[in-house]
């Protein structure tokens, strides 16, 4: 590659190069680079163009002034390059011509000759996480005689009042769609990580239902969607439902204050006008797409108060699943989706601090050879730090409301993300850098401001650095069976070679279970679906090799026989992990119910049924399962070790 175009994009936090997930060198194509730098609004198309653009970056540089965040990690001092008067988060103010080492944790503003900008001071490390275990659980899939098409509020709250004395429960994301049909099934592609999904009501708790007189009760519980007939899960029949008996709750709502909660009254704007012109903003008409814009400001609708209405349901039965919660060591874990779909309220809302037309994804690793492009819109690092990561903190302080902990998703892109340009497929990207500093130090104040632990799932294609700066934060990585192994020898490793500062669990919500896994069902799932990046026979033999290391370790463990069962073996894969010392350990309900169908096939949209699949038994049946309870009390009794 070109010397300036590799120094461009050095000055722009783009790679030219990465370690791919066999720690092999990988060079990056120029014309993905080209692309990535124009998404970052840098021209790069000509030799012309990269000398002009290299050049203004050198005269960035060569300058004083402070960035438009200043991130300070608690203890440390910095100088400044002029005096300044400093203004803490309480409002008082003092002239300094350093930061000292004792500022207090929070959001600060700094102005230095005329110019103001954003200082935030965060911790050093999270407070130890506890030694806890409990339950991973994909909302959608519970369901109970209460719930109506699929799992819901009403199932998470009986759920914790009813799984074991388990110490968290850990649930795919909830973050909010857009409430207009087709519904978005998958909860990594939100309409905004902001607010949370009203698909996830229970009808019968809301306040106006249980005001309303019998007649009107009688009208909604009729709206009850049936079964539908293949068994998966409709969110178009369950969203439509739950819609019309929200219309006819609304007379009984009461007045909504939309001067409470502007950023609210804002994603119900949305929403209402997504009701009018599509769900894509893009395609509405050319004055409605900024929020800021004169026809939006002056749009009016009473859909605009429903809508927040019903984000107020949300956020009640929320609330009263963390009271349900409350006895837990750490209590109900929230999931961070990594990005959100470019089209809906966030891309709406938050364009000016996003990458237009960059496409999230990964690179290609053993499980998906192909690389991915989950079609995410990302942050642009240099408009976060410009606005001082409003933002990003907002919403992590709305997440963190209802939240004994959160788990973040894909938690490199923190660091780095894997931006795929227009025109190009997911392997055709390339890493773009974060300021770690400012993203996981404001993570951290805000998780410590809420009394929270994290997770970072650390899984794939994740430099050392990153696994060490959680370890150094208190933050825990993931240790996930399927990848704590020797990738030279193929050997899966003895579970006291874990990591202590981890959460371990047998699978995730994107690779195969444990019954799926040792029927090899991954394998002929992706054959069928073109998902192989060798031959059906590699794959084959690839497979039988894993699931004989596995045996091979839970044997030298003295966790099972000669020809374990299924479900002796699945059991055993639990007893492993309540030997390990990781600080946290958890169990799907997915393994333990022999699930054989993984919840989601990356790479896959409706070639197969990604979050559609509804457990097997429903609620009552799970919690009196005996496997559910053997699993439970293995680990309630492993051993606490600090």
């Amino acid at each position: 590659m070109d010397a300036q175009l590799e120094a461009l994009a050095e000055a722009h936090g783009v790679a030219t190069w990465y370690e791919n997930y066999q720690r092999r060198r990988t060079e990056v194509a120029a014309e993905s680079v080209i692309g990535v730098l124009g998404l970052l609004g840098v021209d790069a198309t000509t030799p012309a163009a990269v000398e002009a653009a290299l050049q203004a970056a050198r005269e960035r540089g060569r300058g004083a002034q402070l960035p438009g965040t200043v991130v300070l990690r608690a203890g440390q001092s910095r100088p400044l390059p002029a005096p300044a008067q400093l203004t803490l988060e309480d409002g008082s103010t003092r002239t300094v011509e350093r930061l000292p080492a004792n500022l207090p944790l929070g959001w600060h503003r700094l102005t230095v000759d005329g110019r103001t900008v954003t200082l935030v001071v965060v911790p050093a490390e999270l407070p130890r996480p506890p030694h806890a275990w409990g339950w991973m659980l994909q909302l959608y899939s519970l369901h109970s005689a209460g719930s109506w098409g699929m799992g819901d509020l009403g199932d998470l709250r009986s759920f914790v009042e009813r799984c074991g004395d388990a110490g968290m429960v850990l649930l795919n994301p909830l973050h909010a769609i857009t409430p207009v049909q087709p519904v978005q099934r998958s909860p990594y592609s939100p309409s905004s990580r902001r607010f949370a999904n009203p698909l996830y009501l229970r009808i019968t708790d809301i306040p106006a239902y249980r005001r309303a007189d019998a007649g009107l009760r009688a009208r909604i519980d009729a709206l009850r969607p049936e079964p539908p007939a293949d068994g998966l899960i409709n969110y178009d029949a369950v969203w439509a439902a739950k819609l019309a008996a929200l219309e006819l709750l609304w007379p009984l709502a009461g007045p909504v204050d939309l001067e409470a909660d502007p950023g609210l009254t804002d994603f119900a704007r949305f929403c209402a006008l997504a009701e009018e012109h599509g769900p894509n903003w893009q395609k509405w008409p050319e004055e409605l797409r900024r929020p800021d814009s004169p026809a939006v400001l002056a749009y009016r609708s009473e859909r605009i108060a429903f809508h927040a209405w019903i984000q107020q349901q949300v956020e009640e039965q929320l609330a009263t699943a963390r009271e349900a919660a409350a006895g837990m060591a750490v209590g109900i874990v929230h999931d961070l989706a990594v990005g959100i779909d470019p089209t809906g309220a966030d891309g709406w809302l938050l364009q000016d601090v996003l990458a237009p037309g960059v496409r999230a994804g990964a690179p290609p690793d053993a499980f998906n050879q192909l690389g991915q492009d989950w079609g995410l819109a990302a942050w642009r690092p240099d408009t976060l730090v410009e606005t001082g990561y409003a933002a990003y903190r907002d919403m992590l302080r709305r997440i963190f409301r209802h939240a004994g902990g959160l788990r973040v998703d894909h938690v490199a892109g923190l660091w780095r993300l894997w931006w795929v340009p227009p025109g190009m497929g997911p392997a055709e990207g390339t890493y773009v850098r974060y300021d770690p500093e400012a993203m996981l130090g404001i993570l951290a104040l805000e998780a410590q401001r809420a009394g929270a632990v994290v997770i970072g799932e650390d899984l794939g294609t994740v430099l050392p650095e990153m696994t060490e700066t959680l370890e150094r934060m208190n933050m825990l990585g993931s240790s996930v069976l399927w990848f704590v192994r020797d990738w030279d020898t193929g050997e899966f490793r003895p579970a006291a070679d874990y990591r202590r500062n981890a959460l371990a669990s047998i699978s995730t919500h994107d690779l195969p279970t444990a019954a799926g896994f040792l029927a090899g069902e991954q394998v002929e799932v992706r054959a069928e679906l073109n998902q192989l990046a060798g031959t059906v026979e590699q794959e084959r033999a690839t497979w039988q090799a894993d699931r004989a290391a596995l045996l091979g370790l839970l044997r030298a463990e003295g966790l099972i026989g000669a020809a374990p069962a299924p479900d002796a073996t699945v059991l055993a894969m639990h007893e492993f992990l309540a030997r390990t010392p990781c600080r946290l350990v958890a169990a799907s309900l997915h393994d333990v119910l022999l699930e054989r169908r993984q919840p989601n096939l990356p790479g896959t949209f409706d070639e197969y049924p990604n979050w559609r699949i509804p457990l097997g038994a429903d609620l009552d049946r799970i919690v009196t399962d005996p496997l559910f309870l053997r699993v439970a009390e293995i680990l309630r009794s492993r051993p606490e070790t600090d």
